[in-house]
C-alpha cells in the first residue's frame, strides 16, 4: 500500500502534562491522555475527537461529529490512516530511524505497509479491546517496544516516551 500523502509531526511535552503536537501540513494539535488510554485531543482548525487504542497496533480515531477512522501503527513512529495518509513522528528516536531506513531502503518501509480495516463493528472492536488486555496492552499506553502490541506513551519523557518511537495517531 502506497499512502496517498505523508505528514510529519513533533511533540512537545508541556509541563501540564499534555502534548502539542505541530503537523507539517500546518495544523497543531493538544492531546490529553484520559482513563484506558484514550487521548481526547482538539487541534488549531477547531476539531475535536478522542484517539482510543484498540489492541494489535489498531487506533481508533473518533471525531465530534461521530465520524470514525481506523489507524494501524506500523512501527518507526509511522501510522498508516484509512483515508491514505501516513503519518511520521520525527520527534521520536523512532521517526528518525525510520525516515533513515526508508531512505536507505527504497521507500522498501513504506511499501510493507498494511491497510487498518476501513469500518469494524462494535463487537469486533471489543474483541480486539478484550485482545489487548489478555496480553497486556493496548489500554495501558506504555509500551516495552518496537514488535509488541502496545502504545507508547507520548506522556513521559527520555526513554519509553517521546524519544521511543510511539506514534499513537
Amino acid at each position: 500500500m502506497r499512502p496517498r500523502r505523508e505528514n510529519t509531526y513533533t511533540d512537545e511535552l508541556l509541563a501540564d502534562g499534555t502534548v502539542h503536537r505541530r503537523y507539517s501540513d500546518g495544523r497543531a494539535e493538544w492531546r490529553t491522555r484520559g482513563e484506558g488510554g484514550v487521548v481526547s485531543w482538539r487541534d488549531s482548525h477547531g476539531v475535536t475527537g478522542t484517539d482510543e487504542p484498540l489492541g494489535r497496533r489498531i487506533v481508533k480515531r473518533t471525531f465530534h461529529d461521530g465520524r470514525v477512522l481506523y489507524g494501524r501503527e506500523a512501527g518507526y513512529g509511522r501510522t498508516l490512516w484509512g483515508d491514505g495518509v501516513l503519518t511520521v513522528n520525527r520527534s521520536s528516536f523512532g521517526g528518525r530511524v525510520g525516515a533513515v531506513l526508508a531512505g536507505v531502503a527504497g521507500g522498501a518501509l513504506v511499501a510493507g505497509l498494511v491497510l487498518p480495516p476501513m469500518s469494524m463493528t462494535e463487537a469486533e472492536e471489543e474483541e480486539l479491546r478484550q485482545q489487548a488486555q489478555s496480553t497486556g496492552g493496548g489500554g495501558d499506553a506504555g509500551s516495552t517496544g518496537e514488535g509488541d502490541d502496545t502504545y507508547d506513551d507520548d506522556w513521559s519523557d527520555g526513554e519509553g516516551g517521546l524519544d521511543d518511537g510511539g506514534d499513537f495517531g
